[in-house]
């Protein structure tokens, strides 16, 4: 049998604060990077960013395009935005905006052997600093993750941006990051590996877990902020959080139950106008009844979510009233071969993984009782 090695890995460089997007030019310089540049970007990033990034790529000599984003992170749209990147010659691909928009810009990098760059207009999601992406099918249901060897090269997060964001995005980015420990935790004590395909070092289940104190002694903190759209330290650490420490300590901790509920929701239509973190976080307390967690640590999260507006029960998520047939499709699609939770450290049943589900549910209408 072949040893298992920890394995940790992470972004070349991460650069983050107020006005980064100022620094964007220099920043590809420092990690050897130059044009012909492609931007993949959404029409909301694009009227906020074009003359800054005009004006800091222009001040390094770098060469750009800018092209739009479809929408969804689709084979199709990948597909699409490579051929783009071919016919311009492009060098570096730097996904500018939300999730899906960063997940098809590293789809696209990796398909094309082209360096990887990530700036994250929201701290909605940990996916900016990992080597892999969530692609979706047309009708926006999960169809599968693509696994990449190398991370992106730079990831620069714009403080100021972030804060001019939706603040649903800045809570559905906790909602991510909030499964990241336990997630990890389970990993670590099942012996299971991490995304990365080895055993967690002791630093990414460290980080794992600075990720989760982070949450709890800024998150609320750092929504008021968000609303009121400005910068404050709160902020800055909940979007490091959100960002950094999630990133590193799901790909290098590893992930769990949390995230194959996500997927076994993407099942039902009626959750799909709802956010990554909205259904993580909801996959999270389904993950802590299955796991018998002890009622302190459900009672905590439940605490956090409720506090800042997370959906913790299903018809937050547009179904108040499952049937048995819509949470075992659920369960059954959970479970899927290559899901993470067969990283538990027990085997789950759909039966199990059902009957989770509909108390985790019945623990959320509880806690806003």
């Amino acid at each position: 049998m072949q040893d298992r090695l920890a394995v940790l890995q992470s972004p070349a460089r991460y650069t983050q604060g107020r006005h980064a997007t100022r620094s964007l030019g220099a920043e590809l310089q420092q990690v050897g990077l130059s044009g012909p540049v492609l931007i993949l970007t959404s029409s909301a990033p694009q009227r906020l960013l074009a003359d800054t990034w005009e004006q800091s790529l222009n001040e390094a000599g770098i060469t750009y395009q800018i092209e739009l984003f479809g929408g969804e992170c689709t084979l199709a749209e990948i597909d699409r935005i490579g051929a783009i990147a071919k016919a311009a010659g492009s060098n570096v691909i730097v996904g500018a905006g939300g999730g899906k928009v960063l997940d098809t810009s590293r789809a696209v990098a990796a398909n094309l052997d082209l360096a990887a760059v990530n700036c994250p207009t929201t701290a909605s999601s940990d996916a900016p600093c990992s080597a892999l992406s969530v692609v979706y099918t047309e009708t926006g249901a999960f169809a599968e993750y693509r696994f990449y060897p190398a991370n992106p090269r730079l990831v620069l997060v714009d403080s100021a941006v972030v804060a001019q964001a939706p603040t649903r995005l800045l809570v559905s980015g906790i909602g991510d990051a909030l499964a990241t420990w336990w997630e990890a935790k389970t990993v670590r004590e099942a012996y299971s590996l991490n995304q990365l395909g080895g055993v967690p070092t002791q630093t990414g289940t460290a980080l794992a877990r600075l990720c989760f104190d982070l949450l709890l002694a800024n998150g609320a903190d750092a929504v008021r902020a968000a609303t009121d759209n400005v910068v404050t330290p709160a902020l800055e650490k909940i979007i490091e959080a959100n960002t950094l420490l999630s990133g590193l300590g799901f790909e290098s901790g590893g992930l769990a139950a949390a995230h194959s509920v996500h997927n076994g929701l993407t099942t039902q239509p009626e959750t799909h106008e709802y956010l990554h973190g909205e259904k993580v976080s909801f996959g999270l307390i389904a993950q802590l009844v299955l796991e018998g967690r002890p009622r302190a640590d459900l009672d905590e999260v439940l605490g956090l979510s409720v506090g800042i507006g997370l959906p913790v029960t299903l018809g937050e998520l547009g179904i108040p009233n499952p049937s048995v047939e819509q949470i075992r499709t659920i369960a059954t699609r959970s479970l899927a071969d290559g899901e993470t939770i067969h990283n538990e450290p027990f085997e789950v049943s759909v039966a199990d993984l059902s009957d989770a589900i509909i108390a985790a549910d019945a623990s959320g209408r509880a806690s806003q009782a």
